[in-house]
């Protein structure tokens, strides 16, 4: 039986307060939207509108969400155009500037890769949204059979060079009633340049209404043994919620002096 102890490393991360800088906001334009019927699936435009509708995702800029942990919580911060990110602690924080992967490790405690880690939980709870990205190829996908139900499914796999791990899959299965998203499949293959097929498996079920829009209150990995769900593992909850559609300074997500680049 394959078990998920990954929490992908749960999460032992984290960050010191930064404060923002003084220069002055990015202005805000708004993002052109496409007609989301003719780049996605029929089946993953009703997805997207189940969750509040593609138009109303493209207008937000700024994602922050909480992630209580035991002995802290994680404040994660994303600008949802740029992907410019940042991940705060009491303890210590890491980053993306556009560029480069930073880390602010005064306490010595972070021991992870923050490469990987900066904007893994973004990815996560951004569902069903960031698979409107470019550089997707989109396929059906066989139907995940859960307690009793069956739930239809797209793949999404990525362009050559597509990300840091382009090889990765992912499995978006929805409830075929409601076209809300039920389930995540995916692959890891990062830094390993190789194709997996052990796929994970995560639960969404678990929603709250932010700004107009249906995103994971809480999400549950699974044990699993290939396609056959099994016991739930663990679970992480999302709090303070907040969208908002003007941008933080640039300098907000850039390497903080005490910090340092990472690859």
């Amino acid at each position: 039986m394959n078990k998920i102890t990954t929490l992908l490393l749960l999460l032992g991360i984290i960050a010191c307060k930064q404060n923002h800088t003084s220069d002055k906001n990015q202005p805000y334009v708004e993002q052109e939207t496409s007609e989301e019927n003719t780049i996605y699936p029929d089946a993953l435009s009703k997805v997207f509108e189940a969750h509040g509708s593609l138009k109303q995702w493209k207008k937000q800029r700024t994602l922050t969400f909480l992630l209580p942990k035991t002995n802290f919580s994680e404040t994660h911060t994303i600008d949802l155009w740029s992907r410019m990110d940042r991940v705060d602690t009491e303890q210590f924080s890491m980053g993306f500037d556009g560029e480069q992967a930073w880390l602010m490790n005064g306490s010595g405690n972070y021991e992870g890769d923050p490469g990987f880690y900066h904007n893994l939980m973004f990815y996560f709870y951004a569902m069903p949204f960031v698979f409107a990205d470019d550089g997707i190829m989109y396929s059906e996908a066989e139907d995940l059979k859960y307690d009793g139900k069956s739930y239809p499914g797209i793949k999404i796999a990525y362009r050559s060079g597509v990300g840091a791990s382009s090889k990765d899959e992912y499995f978006i299965h929805f409830n075929p009633e409601t076209y809300e998203m039920a389930w995540l499949g995916y692959t890891v293959t990062y830094r390993s340049g190789e194709s997996s097929e052990n796929v994970r498996w995560i639960n969404y079920t678990d929603w709250q209404e932010v700004n107009g829009l249906l995103l994971p209150k809480s999400i549950t990995w699974h044990n699993y043994e290939g396609r056959q769900i099994l016991d739930p593992v663990s679970t992480v909850t999302f709090e303070k919620v907040m969208l908002s559609q003007g941008p933080n300074p640039v300098s907000f997500y850039a390497r903080p002096e005490e910090g340092e680049f990472v690859n």
